[in-house]
């Protein structure tokens, strides 16, 4: 009877939900029962069929890009819902820490990169992702080396000594290692913190921003599907070094003693520029003296080492995963192999990785998951570098022996072995394995209607292994013993957290409340030994023990702990006046014994003026938000027991009997304390036209106070120096990103853009002695942290300026065309005819005026098409290659320059000389505009229609190609035949592997 009573009171209740935009039928549209499980979707058609047990039931309507509706059942058997399309610039979930909030709800400065730009391009790392997409982040990356990483800044550099690297937070948990070593195709989306009322919720860890990463989920609803991401590509050289060919370095050798009057003829004149003689060739050691080189240069020979060295790499990337779940439990696994083969021998990176999240409601009060993720990756060459031995040896050698054997010395100059020597297979060898085991589980409970308790724990393990053996036929052992190394380190951190959360809605008043308490915990272990005279190379470090001699064995233990509490009260009324209050108090285990805790408070307003009834009915207006906030957090970026006395080990005589000893090694000072970065932060956040143009644009000051820097000491003391709180620096800037549809037709064709705009201003404001420059460091007050201060190039001396240039160079009797000709004129600054340091001026800074970044993307119906530009500019850069590289004495192959002759008098570098190593101020030879503009990718792919996928077995199916890097803008290049002038550093490093140009061919397919 109970049954048939129960079977009675179900309410069959039938309708049609349709799109407000064209009135046609929504598929896949949830209709549930609000407060319960039960629910439905709409068919193809957008129709639907659902029972009901009540009039008081309340059916609601949701669809990925249509607002949310719900409707009562009373007593209608039939209910039609019209949804409205949803502006994803105010309703996009965005995760700022420990929770998320919709877009229109932001106070902070927060920029997202979705999972859909991660994947528009093949990446090696999830930094590159980030690079000229987010505005007021700065990547960069040196070269192409496999494995390596770019280097991220937000807003600019703040600390001296206590780093700028932001804080990485990977579901929930802060890493203490390394980003690099995660599956980008496993990422969901990227939130960057920026200013300090956003990180002000990581405290101690938030001044140099914080970088969120969020995995994959599970799906609520739905079958299991399956998605297989693939590529496969060929790297290329972008551009190498230009270099003199065979007969330029022969005339450049002949110049560079003809200038100091060596390069004579039998009847002991000097032999004219551009002529030659066989014997003044014959009195030139680099050329007449060595056989190896007359060979070639009766041969007519030029041998391009970076030819021989150089390759074409190879990259793939495979990726398989599985999602799905039920209302109750929701899973996503996914299993990744990732392959960079380098463009020179013994330069490789492999990555495998395997991940399963799970999240399983218990009851409608428990809930658990877990996110796990192990990796193993094998690195080879992390430390070699082929390519720096190829650019000065002589092209006039011989590379190769007549039986076709490595000629292991192409010239009599001994310090120049074969490049060719260092790839042979066993000769050089670099490898790291690296395992990892990085977790986040979590248990949630709901207390009671809008109060969740949440314990998050992260355990993270490292293991690596680094194996570096140098064999006897390589040029840093030149045929002596060989040597091998071995480094293991062991690191566990975890991180174990308590959260409560506490949501209210009061009439129109919304509160979020956010109580967290956190612990971090890190341990790392180093052990590491040295060995000479390896009996057999084919050992190489695997058998340490059989070697003649112990170079070195050390170990290490580092442990450190921060512990750590936060209050966070998000408020808003109406969704127009939005408050944000952030405190959070740090600990941490590295500091002094009277400062160990910190307190970093945050607050942030908003004001929704489009909310506003007066403006309600301006149809083009969707959000128009002003955003202002002020924060303060810390930096704790100092070595763990830096505060401390150190002791350091010496040497005794003990009676005849040598001994170990310990002295002091450092003055521990126990108020050392954190840096402190406070923000000031004005936003504003806007959408018109439906979403067809949205963005935001902020303006910013941070002043970072208590600088950690090393205190100057008088000697006589024992001690050269203390680590002290002292100075400050200040950033400001402007960030601006757009987003726009430009065109969007009934045909299926739609053009849209992205563009972000980033202006940075460094400068140092105090240093220990107060508002003075400290020269020595090149610290300069209202300067960037890193300032170039040198002597300024202004010309090359003529012979018409022989005798006001013997002023410069009194000494220089040897140069036949008189003292100082052709050589550098650097500026006399302050006029009194003598050039010392006094003269030295300020030539630039590494920091870019401004960086931009331009994303175009293009559909038409199953086509797609989209090209990323970035460029920065305004930075300049210290070129390693024109510092070591353009000795012009006469000895070494070197980049081909316009050198100055008396037949060549305009030319910019200056005469070769053989009888210095260098020229003189050499240093004003090194810096360049280091501005530039990539095209960094090119994505062209075909989605086939469902009809054809089915027939195939799949649910959808995308082919791609793209080609990553093709050009660079430069004047570095096009001008001073350099190379990529992108550079993580100040400098682009001599013998840095050459950037690559990637074309890739790949597959996105769902099962």
């Amino acid at each position: 009877m109970l049954l048939s009573f129960t079977g009675l009171a179900q309410q069959a209740i039938t309708g049609k939900v349709t799109s407000s935009e064209d009135g046609q039928g929504i598929p896949g549209v949830s209709v549930m029962i609000k407060g319960t499980n039960k629910g439905t979707t709409t068919d193809a058609n957008g129709s639907y069929k659902i029972n009901s047990s009540s009039a008081k039931d309340v059916l609601s309507f949701s669809a990925i890009g249509y607002t949310t509706s719900e409707v009562a059942v009373g007593s209608k058997n039939t209910i039609n819902v019209v949804l409205n399309v949803e502006n994803q610039a105010l309703s996009e979930v965005v995760v700022v820490g420990y929770g998320t909030q919709k877009k229109s709800q932001l106070t902070g400065a927060i920029s997202q990169v979705s999972a859909k730009q991660i994947s528009e391009m093949p990446i090696t790392n999830l930094g590159q992702a980030l690079q000229g997409r987010t505005a007021g982040v700065d990547v960069s990356q040196s070269g192409s080396k496999p494995g390596q990483t770019a280097k991220i800044l937000i807003r600019g550099r703040r600390s001296f000594n206590a780093g700028n690297d932001p804080l990485y937070v990977v579901d929930g948990i802060p890493l203490s290692a390394g980003y690099e070593d995660f599956n980008p195709n496993d990422v969901q989306s990227m939130e960057v913190l920026k200013d300090a009322t956003a990180t002000a919720i990581y405290g101690a860890r938030g001044a140099n921003g914080v970088v969120l990463i969020t995995t994959k989920r599970g799906a609520v609803k739905g079958k299991t599907t399956v998605t297989y991401d693939m590529y496969v590509g060929q790297s290329q050289v972008l551009n190498k070094l230009r270099l003199f060919n065979g007969t330029e370095f022969a005339e450049y050798v002949r110049e560079a003693y003809r200038s100091t009057g060596i390069y004579r003829n039998a009847a002991g004149a000097i032999v004219p520029t551009g002529q030659s003689d066989p014997v003044a060739d014959g009195k030139v050691a680099v050329l007449g003296g060595d056989p190896n080189v007359v060979e070639g240069l009766a041969q007519g020979r030029s041998t391009d080492y970076q030819d021989l060295i150089l390759k074409n790499g190879f990259q793939q990337n495979h990726s398989i995963g599985i999602q799905g779940g039920n209302d109750r439990t929701q899973f996503y696994i996914s299993a990744g192999y990732f392959l960079d083969k380098g463009v020179s021998e013994g330069l490789d990176y492999s990555r495998y990785s395997l991940r399963a999240n799970i999240d399983h409601e218990i009851n409608k009060w428990l809930k658990v998951g877990i996110s796990s993720y192990m990796m193993f990756s094998d690195r080879n060459g992390e430390n070699l570098n082929p390519y720096s031995f190829t650019i000065n040896q002589n092209p006039l050698g011989a590379p190769y022996k007549a039986d076709g054997s490595i000629n292991f010395t192409p010239t009599n100059d001994a310090l120049l072995t074969n490049p060719l020597a260092e790839i042979v297979p066993g000769a050089q060898v670099d490898n790291t394995k690296k395992y990892r085991i990085f977790n986040s589980i979590y248990t949630e409970v709901k207390l009671m209607e809008g109060l969740k308790y949440r314990v998050n724990f992260g355990p993270d393990f490292t293991l690596s292994r680094w194996g570096r053996f140098i064999g006897a036929q390589t040029n840093a052992r030149k045929g002596g013993d060989a040597q091998a190394s071995t480094q293991t380190n062991f690191g566990f951190n975890w991180t174990l957290e308590n959260i409560i959360n506490y949501s209210k809605t009061i009439q129109k008043h919304n509160f979020n409340v956010t109580l967290l308490h956190s612990i971090q915990r890190d341990r790392y272990e180093n052990y590491a030994s040295n060995v000479q005279g390896v009996p057999a190379e084919t050992q190489q470090f695997y058998n340490l023990g059989n070697a003649s001699s112990v170079l070195g064995v050390g170990s290490n233990l580092t442990e450190w702990t921060i512990n750590s509490l936060m209050a966070r009260i998000n408020y808003d009324y109406n969704d127009k006046f939005l408050v944000t209050l952030t405190m959070r108090r740090d600990g941490s285990s590295r500091f002094g014994v009277n400062s160990k805790y910190g307190n970093f408070p945050g607050v942030a307003v908003g004001y929704n003026i489009s909310n506003e009834p007066f403006l309600k009915s301006v149809q083009w207006l969707d959000l128009l938000k002003v955003r202002a906030g002020w924060g303060s957090v810390g930096n704790q970026g100092v070595s763990p027991y830096q505060t401390q006395g150190l002791l350091n080990r010496t040497a005794y005589a003990w009676d005849n009997t040598s001994a170990f000893g310990y002295r002091p090694n450092t003055i521990g000072n126990p108020d050392l304390r954190w840096e402190s970065s406070a923000t000031k932060n004005v936003g504003i956040d806007f959408s018109f036209l439906k979403g067809r143009v949205q963005g935001s644009l902020e303006l910013y000051q941070t002043n970072t106070t208590d600088l950690l820097l090393s205190d100057q000491l008088p000697g006589s003391i024992g001690f050269s120096a203390v680590t002290k709180n002292v100075g400050e620096t200040r950033n400001r800037g402007v960030e601006l990103g757009v987003s726009t549809i430009n065109v969007d037709t009934k045909g299926g064709f739609r053009w849209t853009t992205d563009f972000q705009f980033t202006k940075n201003s460094e400068a140092i404001v105090s240093l220990y002695n107060g508002a003075k420059d400290d020269v020595g460091n090149r610290w300069f007050i209202g300067q960037p942290l890193n300032s170039f201060f040198d002597y300024k190039k202004v010309g090359i001396w003529q012979v018409s300026e022989a005798e006001q240039a013997k002023k410069f160079y009194p000494g220089d009797n040897a140069n036949a065309l008189g003292a100082g000709v052709g050589q550098i004129k650097v500026q006399d600054t302050n006029g009194d005819g003598v050039i010392n340091a006094n003269d030295r001026v300020l030539l630039g800074s590494d920091v870019p005026d401004f960086s931009a970044g331009l994303t175009n993307r293009f559909t038409y119906k199953n086509f797609d098409l989209s090209f990323f530009l970035f460029g920065r500019f305004g930075q300049m850069i210290v070129s390693g290659f024109h510092q070591d590289n353009n000795a012009l004495a006469g000895r070494y192959q070197q980049i081909k320059v316009d050198y100055w002759t008396p037949n060549n008098p305009n030319a910019e570098f200056p005469r070769p000389f053989s009888n210095q190593e260098f020229p003189q101020f050499r240093q004003t030879l090194i810096y360049f505009d280091g501005s530039f503009i990539k095209l960094r990718n090119i994505n062209f792919g075909y989605s086939f229609n469902s009809t054809v996928a089915k027939k195939l077995g799949m649910e959808s199916l995308r082919i791609f190609s793209s080609i990553q890097q093709p050009f660079i803008w430069s004047s570095f290049i096009s001008k001073y035949n350099g190379v990529d002038p992108e550079t993580s550093g100040t400098a682009v490093n001599n013998g840095i592997t050459p950037s690559t140009k990637v074309f890739t061919v790949g597959i996105n397919a769902k099962f």
